[in-house]
């Protein structure tokens, strides 16, 4: 990593407030080039608090962006950091009206040229896509990472028409205690007291209604810029990594996206910017390639962006099983045109007489997580015990297999119950039995009709049913197998339906495998990228503790009872003390519990616990959630509390408890 001390433009920064027209301020930080004449303005608009949770973060590329002729800007949502305003739902009609007011604002700033881009990754990623949709006319390009078009079938929500036990839960629960975070009196005063507890009174858990909402309806429609394509006016950079959840927008937004308007960047990376350096690599250069993008989009300067393929690539090379990799071999690939006529569709038949898949429902505590961030845990371990709890058919790779985009399963099946699931994994198996997983995908079955339908399956009945995996770059070996697993449970990532312990009988004839297969002998341009470059850190301090740290993931199985329990340490922070003297310590732990044989018996908790403490203020805050989840066959029971304190006062304490009938989930 190179951190730039010098750049074409000396620039300043301030906090200001930004006036809505309900008279609402929101919070934003800018950061400006030293110049007389007007720049574009780039926009970064999330509820994570730009003065504290995302600060260092923000150090590294708002000052380097002004310092290149840019004024690069940094905004809290409505409700959050130090803006005004009660809280609202992720991606709400307000936060998003919100978001064209603040650029219409940033456009008519005499500093501003009246040209805006918006950028942001995960949440910030979201709101430029769904905001570039609303179509803004400052607003002329878009920077989106690790976000997605499709709110409900590519989300934290669901996944295959079934609820993501592993992160439904999770984020809401993340949400719930980030929500309930205070105002900073450094920054707003006395008045933090009142906002503070004004907003507590309007929480109210996001998990209710993503619960609630079961099926493809209008609420996860809103917000889903697939919905329709053609109302984005605005150039998209869309970049995500292949070990992100969301790297399947990528494709789709190239595939969909008028080609003269858009690029798209996959890399091997997790759920960061790509020039972070944390695992897996290599990094890039990305904010010169951003920089790339906003010069030809905002200043009309010829920087050879738009010459570079349709979809720039990466095909990772074989590699052993690992929980993480400080960078993956493997070699970049373009694309001109997405689907891509280079790559071909190989279809690869089952075979074998009917088999039943009845898996124990702890199938999947080896999937890894959902959100991998870069932690030394976060991939998924050998799958070789998982592959055991399957039902696996191989196929040799007789020659290097490059697979480039989304596998399909085309699967025959019999069912004696109305309801149940199917997972699919693709892995690379090593002559020495090891087990690498590739992709996988999912479907619950009674969303095989569509994911806005719920269709009980006829008991005894056969039909075939397709879905497609996440999309991978990937290079099987000549002398290596292709195994694809099938198994019908996957806790924690899928919540469990009623009946799913009675499995479902697969039908080899008539089932298949599609891979779609990317030709390797092209005569290609090299694609090379500059090394990564930030501006200077923040100069956070992370203190060390005496505490003995958490494993990031423990499994923990109780033989007697058939219990298997996933405790699960998302090491978001942990404790850090900011130059302007916060303290802000943050301390989690999530747990994932279910009986091999019970699919009621699943279970999820997560506890939060927040302090942000100013000593020179005499300010001293702490938040602590609860959030638990069980089920039966009829109902989700959800139970979230939060306790809020001053000092040792309690200032707001609440139980919510709320029974949601399982009507597709």
């Amino acid at each position: 990593m190179h951190i730039r001390t010098s750049f074409p433009h000396e620039a300043t920064h301030e906090d200001l407030w930004i006036p809505l027209a309900d008279g609402t301020l929101l919070y934003a930080r800018v950061w400006r080039p030293l110049t007389d004449e007007p720049v574009p303005a780039l926009l970064e608009y999330l509820p994570y608090r730009l003065t504290d949770w995302t600060a260092p973060r923000d150090h590294q590329r708002h000052p380097w962006y002004a310092g290149h002729g840019y004024a690069s800007v940094r905004v809290d949502v409505r409700g959050h950091g130090n803006s005004e305003g009660m809280p609202t739902d992720e991606y709400s009609a307000t936060e998003l009206a919100d978001g064209v007011a603040v650029v219409n604002w940033l456009a008519e700033q005499p500093w501003c040229d009246g040209k805006v881009g918006m950028f942001g990754i995960s949440w910030g990623g979201f709101n430029s896509l769904q905001i570039a949709a609303l179509a803004p006319e400052p607003l002329k390009a878009v920077v989106t990472v690790c976000s997605t078009d499709d709110r409900y079938d590519n989300d934290v929500h669901y996944m295959g028409g079934s609820v993501l036990a592993v992160d439904m839960h999770a984020w809401a629960a993340t949400m719930l205690a980030f929500v309930c975070r205070p105002p900073d009196p450094q920054y707003v005063g006395e008045a933090w007291r009142d906002m503070w507890l004004k907003r507590l009174e309007t929480v109210d858990p996001f998990l209710h209604t993503w619960l609630e909402h079961q099926t493809r309806d209008g609420y996860w429609r809103h917000g889903s810029v697939c919905e329709d394509y053609g109302a984005i006016d605005a150039a998209v950079l869309a970049v995500g990594g292949w070990h992100d959840p969301y790297r399947d927008t990528v494709l789709r937004l190239v595939e969909h996206l008028p080609a003269d308007r858009v690029r798209g960047l996959i890399g091997p990376w997790s759920h960061q910017y790509p020039d972070r350096g944390l695992p897996p690599g290599p990094a890039i250069g990305f904010l010169q390639e951003t920089l790339r993008w906003w010069d030809h989009w905002l200043k009309g300067v010829d920087s050879g962006v738009m010459e570079e393929p349709l979809l720039r690539a990466y095909v990772s090379d074989s590699h052993p099983p690992a929980t993480v990799y400080e960078t993956l071999p493997g070699r970049w690939v373009g694309e001109a045109a997405w689907p891509s006529p280079d790559v071909t569709t190989v279809s690869y038949a089952l075979q074998g007489e009917p088999q039943i898949v009845r898996c124990p429902q702890y199938t999947g505590m080896d999937a890894g997580r959902f959100f991998p961030f870069g932690n030394d845990a976060d991939l998924p371990p050998d799958q070789r015990d998982e592959d055991g709890r399957a039902v696996c058919f191989e196929f040799e790779a007789e020659e290097e297999t490059w697979v480039l985009g989304r596998p399909r399963v085309r699967l025959r099946l019999t069912c004696e119950v109305p309801s149940g699931q199917v997972v699919a994994r693709v892995c690379d198996v090593a002559p020495d039995g090891s087990s690498t997983l590739v992709t996988r995908g999912a479907l619950n079955l009674s969303a095989r009709h569509g994911r806005d339908l719920a269709v009980p399956w006829a008991p005894g009945a056969t039909e075939d049913v397709e879905f497609e995996l996440n999309g991978i770059g990937h290079a099987f070996p000549p002398g290596h197998r292709i195994r694809l697993a099938l198994s019908s449970a996957y806790w924690p990532w899928l919540w469990p339906r009623p009946d799913s312990a009675a499995g479902f009988t697969l039908h080899a004839v008539g089932s298949f495998l599609e891979l779609p297969v990317r030709a390797r002998a092209l005569d290609e341009r090299a694609i090379t990228f500059e090394e990564p470059e930030q501006s200077e850190p923040m100069g956070v301090n992370h203190p060390i503790t005496l505490d003995e740290p958490r494993p990031e993931r423990l499994v923990v199985r109780d033989v007697a009872k058939g219990e298997w329990r996933l405790e699960v340490d998302p090491r978001y922070g942990g404790t850090r003390v900011y130059p302007d003297g916060l303290e802000f310590t943050e301390d989690a732990l999530e747990t994932y519990t279910i009986q091999e044989a019970d699919p009621l018996s699943a279970r999820t908790r997560s506890d939060w616990s927040i302090r942000l403490h100013r000593p020179e203020l005499a300010w001293d805050t702490t938040i602590r959630t609860r959030s638990e989840i069980t089920c039966d066959e009829e109902s989700f029971f959800a139970i979230n509390e939060v306790i809020c304190s001053e000092g040792e006062e309690v200032v707001f304490h609440r139980t919510w408890e709320k029974r949601i009938p399982r009507t597709a989930g």
